[in-house]
């Protein structure tokens, strides 16, 4: 490597947050750039120059700068591919399946869930809506049956994690901190008894505490 790679990213961002795991699973040093919502960090000239939609995360790697999470964890493989250890298997068919697992959790996946995010988050107590939580308690767990089979082993990734275990992990991780804001998620029943055996897989990652996005671990 040339220079240190450098992420921009914001706390308590899944996109962000999953390609710092890549980044810490391939052992590959990077300097931490944290950027604020509030004060319109993502909108200013100097970020907009790294990504022109305003958004996190960005990977700038010496004179390049490559923003969305799943473009940047292919590119931190297919750039370092001897560098720890690999976010995707070396087969054409298992590389296709983490892909897909992928594609459908940024797409179907949280399409389901963000209801969930918005009455959470977006929604004051008295504002919160029992049919669009139910709705979408079903939709969620819908879309978890789909994903649970390229849950194959221990990890989407087989026998160690990867890119496709990120990626999910992230997602339900945030949906794990809403129930602190919505305790009808019911965050263990809804995900069900095997994704709760895998997210307690992932917490234990030696790394996965230093993952933690920063403001999570100040209100814990």
């Amino acid at each position: 490597m040339t220079a240190m790679l450098q992420l921009y990213y914001g706390s308590g961002s899944p996109y962000a947050w999953r390609v710092q795991l890549g980044l810490e699973h391939k052992a590959l040093p990077y300097e931490r750039i944290v950027l604020s919502f509030a004060q319109g960090d993502l909108k200013k000239p100097e970020h907009l120059a790294r990504n022109p939609r305003g958004k996190i995360p960005v990977l700038v790697d010496g004179d390049f700068s490559l923003y969305e999470s799943a473009a940047i964890l292919e590119y931190l493989d297919d750039a370092y591919p001897a560098q720890g250890r690999r976010l995707f298997p070396g087969d054409a068919r298992e590389r296709a399946m983490q892909r897909r697992v992928i594609l459908e959790t940024n797409d179907s996946f949280e399409k389901a869930s963000d209801p969930l995010v918005d009455q959470a988050f977006g929604k004051k107590p008295e504002e919160r809506s029992a049919e669009t939580i139910a709705q979408a308690r079903e939709a969620t767990r819908a879309e978890l049956a789909h994903l649970e089979r390229g849950l194959r082993g221990e990890f989407f990734g087989g026998d160690a994690p990867g890119a496709a275990d990120f990626t999910v992990y992230t997602i339900l991780g945030f949906l794990r901190r809403c129930e602190l804001k919505l305790p009808d998620i019911a965050f263990t029943e809804l995900v069900g008894d095997r994704f709760v055996a895998w997210m307690r897989r992932m917490d234990g990652l030696e790394f996965a505490d230093r993952c933690i996005p920063p403001h999570w671990k100040a209100s814990s």
